[in-house]
């Protein structure tokens, strides 16, 4: 396996929509044929969201980085077992399976700061929006965003790991549900509640509130 593509941070991500369904299709076609060349095409394309999982799971840049490299491998491995639907919901299943099995392996919860770990600018969703911010409110936008990656980091792991398929990288209801193997009615439920969790902590979080409220009034 050692020319796969590296399996490492670095990329812009991809997230197809109908055309980019037909080019992965295609791609995955030619992948399991044995076109290493086409599976590597599909590295670069999903690595940033598979490494974006794996990290938000497990709040270690290292781990993740070794998650995703094995998540491809196996993808690799097992590529003739993909039988059509969504590979990117697929891919996200095993790279999902791996991290489980670290956070088991280390029986406990990941306590790092994800902004410490990695600048990930293709993530937006929890970051403030950027109008051509000053040095200052990039300052205060980091502070935010610390505090809203501390307030992810205290979900369970199955919730977080929900909010992130769905909210992060944007997996819908039946795609959640196939990546954690539950039915689409407790994906529902779950992200309800994780979505409600975050609201109360960010809402008593001094933190949050101080930065928020001074974006908020620079706008």
């Amino acid at each position: 396996m050692n020319d796969l593509a590296p399996a490492a941070p670095g990329g812009p991500a991809v997230r197809p929509g109908a055309a980019g369904d037909a080019a992965v299709e295609a791609l995955v076609v030619r992948a399991q044929s044995g076109d290493l060349t086409a599976f590597n095409t599909l590295v670069l394309r999903f690595q940033d969201g598979v490494y974006g999982l794996s990290l938000r799971m497990l709040g270690d840049p290292a781990a993740a980085e070794d998650v995703t490299q094995d998540a491809f491998v196996r993808a690799w491995q097992r590529l003739e077992t993909f039988r059509g639907g969504s590979f990117r919901a697929w891919l996200f299943t095993i790279a999902a399976n791996r991290a489980r099995d670290e956070l088991r392996r280390r029986g406990r919860r990941p306590t790092l700061s994800l902004d410490e770990a990695r600048d990930d600018d293709d993530r937006a969703d929890l970051d403030p929006a950027d109008a051509g911010p000053t040095a200052q409110e990039l300052v205060e936008q980091a502070e935010l965003r610390r505090a809203l990656e501390a307030a992810l980091l205290t979900l369970p792991d199955d919730w977080r790991e929900i909010v992130v398929l769905a909210d992060i990288e944007g997996l819908n209801y039946a795609e959640v549900a196939a990546v954690t193997r539950i039915p689409v009615g407790t994906v529902k439920s779950r992200l309800s509640r994780a979505r409600g969790r975050l609201r109360d902590v960010i809402r008593d979080s001094a933190e949050l509130s101080a930065a928020a409220g001074r974006l908020t009034d620079r706008r």
